[in-house]
């Protein structure tokens, strides 16, 4: 299976598939793209490279369904790109504009851990038993001899007159005052 996938466009407009032997949709070929499967796709009669026309294609279909992704602006600026001196350079460039963003993506979704797609009460309810084990340490940690926070910058407590020993005394009540608010 380290081959290329190979599909055939006929005449018809159908797509086979010569790895399943099997018609193709271009659901399918997207699906491909999706799963990141190699494939070419070649014209059946000619046997021409039409793997970029298909997957334009797919791109077109895409762009009429729901939110697209390209601008028509954005379509124009490629379309005046075509025939330039930098051509070459500016396809190389959103290729890899492309992959760069997709990295960034792939990077910040793992270092949420996946909070993108959690629910907001799930991801509450993360983050209040995070802070509930966080509390629970620092309670363990004032009662065991004095210790406040944790990690590697822990202080010890000064003695019986320490944090240690004022948060273990109850706090004062405010003294009620006999003036009457200003209006």
């Amino acid at each position: 299976m380290d081959s290329i996938r190979l599909l055939k466009k006929y005449p018809n407009r159908r797509l086979y598939d010569t790895r399943i032997s099997s018609y193709v949709t271009l659901d399918d070929v997207r699906q491909l793209v999706l799963d990141g499967e190699e494939f070419e796709v070649r014209d059946a009669r000619s046997g021409q490279d039409i793997t970029r026309l298909v997957l334009l294609q797919i791109i077109a279909e895409r762009e009429e369904e729901g939110q697209p992704m390209l601008s028509t602006a954005s379509l124009q600026l490629m379309i005046r790109f075509y025939g330039d001196p930098l051509h070459g350079f500016m396809s190389r460039y959103i290729e890899r504009s492309l992959q760069v963003f997709l990295e960034q993506q792939h990077t910040l979704r793992k270092q949420l851990g996946g909070l993108i797609s959690t629910s907001p009460f799930a991801m509450l309810n993360q983050i209040a038993e995070r802070n509930l084990e966080l509390w629970k340490n620092f309670q363990q940690g004032v009662l065991k001899g004095g210790t406040l926070g944790s990690g590697p910058t822990r202080k010890k407590a000064a003695g019986p007159r320490g944090a240690a020993a004022k948060a273990a005394k109850p706090a004062k009540a405010a003294k009620p005052t006999s003036r009457k608010p200003r209006d």
